[in-house]
């Protein structure tokens, strides 16, 4: 039955959408920058198809990235690397360290802590993988965590950068599926937080197994001296995450306003605290814009796709065919996150978001599954196949950082991916846990 639809539906495509995406496919290959392969392919469906004058897509890649919920990709990623700058970041190591310092494998579960705060801030899970995991996999290692679980660890701690609002990530979903990225912040919040207990679970329960980490038990008296010695040094650190998570939850600043202040916040203590110059900003704004140079070029060229592919009904075509093989809601929902972790393994977020996003959400309105929840979905599983091997980005990251085997890194990510399924597969079939922060108009 499934073979029959398809066969129809490749009649109905022809070379004018199967070529094109062995475009796309074989540039990817030739390791092409993908924005370029998503324009290419673009390009030749429009012309092959003719369905589209050719002349309008100088105004839809305009269109593509004009939009000011985009302003706050920049702003939080520059935020990111004004707490590297100014050694914020490592403050909340330290209160993490004094949090978790009660326990078998404090430090572990510190690391996975700071991962989510600083990955949280700066949205981005790679750049949260490479600056914990210089902070951080050199001591674990000192504390007894062999080097390969350590990459790991980080890898899958890092994971959370797309997970917890405020992210990039639920940014370029909303404006791909007209969607606000303040709802989406909202309804992200307890799953990015079941997704970090996740891997916290599954580090005290690898540490109790292996005892990769000494020490144990110490009293609540030093307890809470350790904790409010490391408050007490770096509680400035924390008015930037207070400042975004409010603004936002509280509705009184928007995600690109939050952003904004955030910059401003971090600028102003790095230079009270002299630990920012302005000898730093040309090495800030480098760094940032290269970031930016690989996102914002993917989401112009996501829009000439975009129509290209819903004139060819391709959206439509996906729904029909899988839909003849069957229609059963829990068969269809593995299917999609089967897709979508596959996916999460050899691409980034922005064009997985960009390509999948309006093919998938046909199939999920197809079985009444609410769109918030289809959004939380989709980026969770996304954010499962960075670490799952062989081929997750994140573990590729701290590879590079480290120059850990990739293989022997995958192999410690397993118990990772494992416990983080089990979330993903919550939130596909329980839509209270990503609805629950919404008002009644959403759910």
């Amino acid at each position: 039955m499934l073979w029959n639809a398809l066969q129809e539906q490749t009649v109905e495509l022809g070379w004018d959408f199967y070529l094109p995406v062995l475009f796309f496919v074989g540039l990817c290959a030739l390791a092409v920058p993908v924005w370029a392969a998503i324009g290419v392919a673009a390009i030749a469906m429009l012309v092959m198809s003719g369905d589209l004058p050719l002349s309008l897509v100088g105004e839809s890649l305009f269109s593509g990235i004009d939009a000011f919920a985009l302003t706050a990709v920049p702003l939080f990623i520059l935020t990111g690397d004004v707490l590297v700058r100014t050694g914020l970041s490592r403050k909340f190591l330290d209160v993490a360290e004094a949090l978790t310092c009660w326990a078998r494998g404090g430090f572990g579960s510190a690391t996975v802590l700071v991962c989510g705060m600083f990955s949280a801030i700066s949205g981005s899970d790679a750049a949260g993988a490479a600056a914990v995991g210089r902070m951080t996999i050199g001591r674990l290692v000192e504390s007894g965590y062999p080097r390969p679980y350590a990459c790991a660890l980080v890898a899958a701690g890092a994971c959370t950068g797309i997970l917890i609002p405020p992210s990039i990530a639920y940014i370029i979903i909303g404006l791909v599926l007209g969607i606000s990225a303040s709802t989406l912040f909202q309804a992200a919040l307890i799953p990015g937080i079941a997704i970090l207990g996740s891997i916290l679970v599954t580090n005290i329960v690898v540490n109790r197994i292996h005892a990769y980490e000494g020490g144990g038990l110490i009293s609540w008296s030093e307890w809470a001296g350790n904790l409010r010695r490391a408050v007490g040094a770096g509680w400035y650190a924390f008015i930037v995450p207070a400042i975004i998570f409010y603004g936002i939850f509280s509705g009184r600043l928007t995600p690109t306003e939050a952003g904004a202040t955030a910059v401003i916040v971090t600028i102003i203590i790095g230079f009270v605290l002299g630990t920012l110059k302005l000898s730093d900003f040309p090495a800030m704004l480098l760094s940032s814009a290269k970031v930016n140079g690989v996102i914002l070029p993917i989401i112009a060229f996501s829009l000439p796709l975009a129509q290209a592919l819903a004139i060819m009904g391709v959206p439509q075509g996906f729904v029909y065919s899988v839909t003849s093989l069957t229609d059963t809601p829990w068969i269809l929902i593995l299917l999609m996150i089967g897709i979508l972790i596959a996916a999460g393994c050899v691409m980034e977020t922005t064009p997985n978001i960009v390509i999948l996003a309006p093919i998938l959400k046909p199939l999920a309105d197809n079985i009444g599954m609410n769109e918030i929840q289809f959004c939380i979905m989709m980026i969770t599983a996304l954010g499962v196949g960075f670490i799952t091997p062989p081929l997750g980005l994140n573990l590729f990251v701290v590879s590079g950082l480290t120059g850990e085997s990739i293989l022997k890194i995958a192999a410690r990510a397993v118990p990772f991916v494992f416990f983080m399924l089990i979330v993903v597969l919550l939130i596909a079939y329980v839509p209270a846990i990503s609805t629950t922060m919404l008002p009644d108009a959403y759910k």
